[in-house]
């Protein structure tokens, strides 16, 4: 039987952060493509980003309902943005109060958020020594 340690409040809150990250940005690209595809099937082509939405939505040749809903699609488009970026400082703050998550971010192809993501999806035995990669 194996037995896993209880997590602490912090932990299970920096988690949490994580999950909520994952999860906005899963529904933020799941909108965008079906924004795309909306407009594919009006013969329009759209890049990647919220600049591709005002367009669409700004296409006189698409009928008024259209023009509306693609509106709406924008906004809430720009609301899980917004969201994701409010959770992306918190991470960052997590980040820069966590010693072993920076020295990670030290390794060249680890960022910020991969590091504070490793340090809080890693289990507690592992963690000591990811704060030793530097050391002796």
């Amino acid at each position: 039987m194996r037995f896993v340690p209880v997590k602490t409040a912090a932990h299970q809150t920096a988690l949490m952060l994580a999950g909520m990250r994952e999860r906005l940005i899963r529904n933020r690209t799941q909108l965008a493509s079906s924004i795309r595809g909306y407009a594919a099937e009006f013969g329009l082509t759209a890049a990647k980003g919220i600049c591709m939405i005002e367009r669409i939505a700004a296409d006189e040749t698409l009928p008024e309902l259209a023009r509306e809903l693609f509106a709406l699609h924008g906004a809430e488009y720009a609301q899980l943005q917004a969201r994701l970026e409010e959770v992306d400082a918190k991470l960052m703050a997590w980040h820069r109060a966590d010693e072993c998550s920076r020295r990670l971010a030290q390794i060249p192809g680890v960022g910020p958020i991969g590091a504070s993501l490793l340090m809080m999806k890693t289990p507690t035995p592992i963690r000591p020594a990811l704060c030793r990669l530097d050391r002796p």
